[in-house]
């Protein structure tokens, strides 16, 4: 007899689901489907980990990454999955969350499940995670239940007076019982519909040097940045550095700065065509990019760089940057090219919407004219994402106006906070940056958790300033499932769903 474990692959689907009904026959309708499987074994491999006995699979299990603090010790299965869509998982988590486990009755001598138990607590040892949490069934409980409560048939699993196939194998895992979690699958009727919430902590661990959240409370740091002339470009760095600074000493973890802020460098290109003048400045749009990057680390801050002008083989894009604390840097280019940015200009759009892991949970970047589109927003929305910044660049309050009040509409429409930031004043002497028209502000969904004008804190329109705001994500959850609306859930993807047709990554 040969046993091996490996990687599950998706290849192995068909046998999967024959060995998950087998291993689960009074749930025999609520089998993985072949997409979620295909995401899983997609974003995260090492987690999918299966074993074959004489080359026939005969068990698995299927874990994600998830930060721990933004769903607590209270979750249901849904919450920790989002939906089975699996959008929590990030790669800077630090709890490695078992969603599955099962085994073939055939096989169950052979002691397959310590295997695949060991096998996740060396890949949480080789991550370096905190621990392992999961929510264990009880499908022995609808046994007792008339008699005894969840806890205390819990503390006669754990006495040894009642056996239950699913928990007393793991608390002979080293598995500590943290709580009862109700609800936690509805479909468990065996179970009465709880769980146990149980940890496995590793020992090896090495508390990551990342910051990464200790809370749900998240500091946004916005800039409204007053358009003016800089005699060299060291003085357009100096004034960066000048706000990274101060939102640095104020612990911020983020700083948003506002769509093209960097035009008053298009000053020295002005006897050029409005196109060629920012195909100049896009020149310099890389060597910007690696310096604010050294701020965002120096500064230990996340840097949302507003948006600059970028080149690729020939066309222009607008294009935005997220540099993160530890050096990392996402991209982004605005998909909606305004009618201004396109006749004078000759701007292309971007083709892909995704929202971007940090250490403090998913957030989601749009520049500007994009926010006026729902769709977007709700894409990343079904992303995961709880935090959308939107550097924008508005000459009159009527356009200003537009961006704000779709801003609000988004942070309601997908239960998420929405961070606007722009710039303010006049700019002489560069051709089409004459005007700014811009106010700041951290926009709400409108529930009894927020301000009741949905709004967390705005600036003083039309003045340089900085904008610094706490946002709760415990707010956003607690407004999930007990909101006197819930968007999110209450939406019919029965008869309407928002998909992205750009498949390429």
């Amino acid at each position: 007899m040969e046993i091996n474990i490996r990687k599950l692959e998706l290849t192995d689907y068909e046998v999967l689901i024959k060995v998950m009904k087998q291993a689960y026959p009074q749930m025999k309708e609520y089998v993985w489907a072949k997409k979620s499987i295909q995401k899983l074994t997609t974003i995260f491999p090492e987690g999918q980990i299966c074993i074959t006995v004489d080359g026939k699979l005969a068990a698995a299990c299927l874990s994600i990454i998830v930060q721990y603090e933004l769903f607590g010790d209270e979750h249901t299965y849904a919450d920790i999955t989002a939906d089975y869509t699996f959008n929590t998982h990030t790669d800077i988590g630090n709890v490695l969350y078992g969603i599955e486990v099962f085994v073939d009755p055939e096989y169950r001598t052979l002691r397959l499940g310590r295997r695949l138990y060991d096998a996740r607590k060396e890949l949480c040892e080789h991550l370096n995670l905190r621990s392992i949490v999961l929510g264990g069934r009880i499908p022995n409980y609808s046994k007792h239940s008339h008699e005894l409560t969840p806890r205390q048939y819990i503390s006669k699993v754990r006495d040894k007076e009642i056996y239950d196939p699913v928990l007393s194998f793991q608390l002979s895992n080293n598995f500590l019982p943290i709580r009862v979690l109700k609800k936690y699958l509805p479909e468990d009727e065996a179970s009465k519909e709880n769980a146990v919430l149980l940890q496995w902590n590793n020992i090896y661990y090495s508390k990551k040097n990342l910051n990464t959240m200790q809370d749900s409370v998240i500091r946004l740091g916005l800039v409204q940045w007053q358009m003016r002339h800089f005699a060299t470009i060291d003085d357009f760095y100096n004034q960066v550095e000048f706000f990274v600074n101060v939102m640095g000493d104020y612990k911020a973890d983020f700083v948003l700065f506002p769509e093209l802020f960097n035009t008053p460098l298009l000053a020295p290109f002005n006897h050029l065509s409005e196109r060629e003048s920012m195909f100049e400045l896009a020149k310099l749009t890389e060597e910007i990019k690696v310096r604010i990057s050294d701020f965002a680390i120096s500064y230990n801050v996340n840097i949302i760089s507003g948006s600059m002008p970028y080149e690729e083989n020939g066309e222009l894009y607008n294009i935005s940057y997220l540099m993160h604390r530890d050096g990392k840097i996402d991209e982004y280019k605005k998909i909606h090219i305004t009618p201004n940015e396109r006749r004078y200009y000759g701007m292309k759009g971007g083709s892909e919407i995704k929202a971007f892991d940090t250490d403090c949970g998913k957030i989601g970047l749009i520049i500007c004219y994009d926010v006026e589109f729902p769709e977007l927003p709700r894409l990343l929305a079904d992303q995961g994402m709880k935090i959308l910044f939107v550097p924008y660049l508005t000459d009159t309050q009527n356009a200003y106006t537009r961006v704000r009040n779709c801003a609000a509409a988004r942070a309601i429409e997908n239960e998420c906070y929405v961070a606007i930031a722009g710039c303010v004043g006049n700019l002489p002497g560069v051709n089409n940056m004459d005007i700014q028209f811009g106010q700041a502000a951290v926009l709400t969904p409108s529930d009894f958790s927020f301000p009741t004008n949905g709004v967390k804190g705005e600036a003083t329109p039309n003045t340089e300033m900085t904008l610094i705001v706490d946002v709760d994500l415990n707010h956003l959850k607690d407004l999930h499932y007990n909101g006197a609306i819930r968007t999110i859930t209450d939406r019919r993807k029965d008869l309407y769903d928002t998909i992205s047709l750009n498949t390429e990554k």
